[in-house]
């Protein structure tokens, strides 16, 4: 496993910061599925799903919903959520985080074979063992002070268990 490390400004929108937003296009490939867009569009062959109307997304509604209904597999699936419901409440127009927790147990069924998935948040393990992945890569992001750090994990798929 491979261990990065970013000295970074915390912006609710983690993909305005440069050096963060180059990480995830360089170590994305093949169609990608932003489940958690925002506003920032990524240089990648990226759908985009959001619950705010207001951001820049290719279908508006619940992660869940959309992994529930979609045809469609990814190489990628970038999840960049809001990290806790406070934060969710305080700094996304009050829309409540999705039901992550169902969210990652549903990914491995739109997810190709030795596909990936790029985490943000607060912990270093997010797909994890039980669903059939494998971490190769944490991203430390140091955002200075008293700031929590932000992780970024990327996790391979190694066997495909569906849901």
């Amino acid at each position: 496993m491979e261990i990065e490390y970013l000295k970074s400004p915390l912006n609710k929108y983690t993909f305005k910061i440069k050096p963060i937003r180059e990480w995830v296009e360089n170590n994305s490939n093949g169609k990608v599925l932003n489940l958690f867009a925002g506003k920032i569009k990524l240089d990648l062959d990226e759908y985009r799903i959001d619950i705010d109307e207001t951001m820049i997304a290719d279908w508006y509604g619940d992660a869940c919903d959309f992994i529930r209904q979609s045809k469609d597999k990814f190489d990628t699936i970038i999840l960049d959520p809001p990290y806790s419901y406070r934060k969710s409440m305080e700094m996304y127009n009050g829309h409540k985080a999705s039901r992550f927790n169902q969210v990652k147990d549903l990914i491995p069924n739109i997810l190709n074979e030795n596909g990936k998935v790029i985490t943000f948040g607060y912990h270093s393990v997010s797909m994890g063992k039980k669903r059939g992945f494998e971490q190769t890569k944490i991203l430390l992001i140091s955002h200075g002070g008293a700031i929590h750090d932000t992780i970024a994990t990327i996790e391979q798929i190694y066997g495909k268990k569906r849901i």
